[in-house]
């Protein structure tokens, strides 16, 4: 305990890269997951297929296989993203693993979400597409103004629990070499083994934070637009 104490910055800095994976992956996987979900309930087959085939292997591949292929098998193959390294947002440098954890955790959890999103738009009434269809909007203009929104009100509660177990599988860099929260608790257990309850408690405690912050904001965005309707 006095040990992280003393060496509270660590321990910041493990969460705060902790919170890094999880705010980047979020958004990217948000933003992929929408693409993919339009793509599955687009009107092109093609796509709709490759969509699916995406989804199907995403979800049936462990995440740490995908770590892996970025780790080692990605670099043998010449994507080293080494350009990345040399990017400076706010005086910090973003770190080629930083990067690949990001992209293995956003291609993973993208999938679910997509298949969160779509739930949500089986459940918007048929109606609204047909008189989306009938004012004279495409596919994309029905999709962005009309059922998109009310998707994603519909599919909150499910996009929430998929960010969710994201703060949770972040855990996985650790074993990638990537100082966020889990590797940084194995450091101080290794370091206070007569401790060890009590810092996996408090790291333990600060995973609870993050996942009980999601599920309050999820909760507040759930009820505001569930009162507009």
């Amino acid at each position: 305990m006095q040990d992280i104490w003393e060496n509270y910055d660590l321990f910041l800095k493990a969460f705060g890269l902790t919170l890094g994976l999880l705010v980047v992956s979020g958004v990217l996987s948000l933003l992929l997951g929408i693409f993919l979900a339009a793509l599955r309930v687009g009107p092109v087959s093609l796509l709709r297929r490759l969509a699916a085939v995406y989804v199907t292997v995403a979800r049936n591949t462990p995440l740490v296989v995908v770590f892996i292929f970025f780790a080692t098998v990605g670099p043998r193959l010449g994507y080293t993203f080494n350009s990345v390294e040399q990017l400076d947002i706010g005086g910090y440098h973003v770190s080629g693993y930083f990067f690949r954890s990001c992209l293995a955790l956003t291609l993973y959890t993208s999938a679910f979400v997509c298949e969160a999103l779509r739930s949500g738009i089986n459940a918007v009434p048929l109606g609204q597409a047909e008189a989306a269809r009938a004012i004279g909007l495409t596919f994309a203009g029905s999709m962005r103004q009309v059922i998109l929104p009310q998707a994603l009100r519909a599919a909150v509660p499910p996009l929430a629990s998929v960010q969710i177990a994201l703060a949770k599988n972040t855990s996985v860099a650790a074993a990638f070499g990537m100082l966020e929260a889990t590797a940084r608790m194995k450091f101080f257990i290794n370091r206070n083994a007569d401790d060890m309850v009590l810092v996996f408690v408090i790291f333990a405690l600060g995973y609870v934070l993050i996942v009980e912050v999601i599920s309050f904001g999820a909760n507040r965005f759930e009820r505001r637009f569930a009162a507009a309707r």
